[in-house]
């Protein structure tokens, strides 16, 4: 059986529906119309920027995959350069038929246009498949990200303090509470 044919090429603005139900684990929880304008401004940079595109791969002319690809520095603390892939994404009927391959090629080819010499991407930490997918591909683990709610890292952090130390940390909390919840009154008076 032949491999379909790939082809890829810049997201435009009617490639929002697709993307919109491509990426829909990875936006921002919140109502659709918000998810769109979200998407909207992805796009809207991408076209207006040199160092960030969204590229689609289309197979026999039909969108199957994409790819947010940005040039930021690999870090805070070290400012070299690098492509980042965000959210890889194949429709699950085009899997294991070269289209995340292709993806991953133009993050190395936007790389090579750019002079830029790392490729970073990523798949969520239970996502095995995806992991292997890249591991496969040549990327190897450069670093994990861990994240939570701040409710719940404060939560942890503070059980894992000595007894005789929690009472000043809960006094810390809800100072830090009272805090942020006067902010958010004078932004919604505001």
């Amino acid at each position: 059986m032949a491999r379909p044919h790939v082809t890829l090429r810049t997201a435009r603005p009617d490639d929002l529906d697709f993307l919109l139900g491509l990426w829909s684990e990875m936006l921002r929880r919140c109502d659709g119309q918000d998810q769109r304008i979200d998407l909207e401004l992805v796009l809207k940079d991408s076209a207006e920027s040199t160092d960030q595109r969204v590229v689609v791969a289309d197979v026999d002319g039909v969108p199957a995959g994409a790819v947010l690809l940005r040039i930021a520095p690999l870090s805070p603390l070290n400012p070299e350069l690098s492509v980042q892939a965000w959210a890889p994404h194949v429709l699950p009927a085009h899997r294991r038929h070269g289209v995340g391959r292709h993806l991953v090629e133009a993050a190395a080819d936007f790389a090579e246009e750019s002079g830029v010499g790392v490729v970073l991407s990523g798949a969520t930490a239970g996502a095995r498949e995806a992991n292997r997918f890249l591991a496969r591909l040549g990327l190897s683990p450069y670093i994990m990200l861990r994240g939570a709610s701040t409710h719940s890292v404060r939560q942890k952090a503070a059980s894992q303090l000595p007894t005789s130390e929690r009472g000043q940390h809960r006094r810390g909390a809800q100072l830090a509470a009272r805090r942020t919840l006067r902010q958010r009154r004078t932004r919604a008076d505001g």
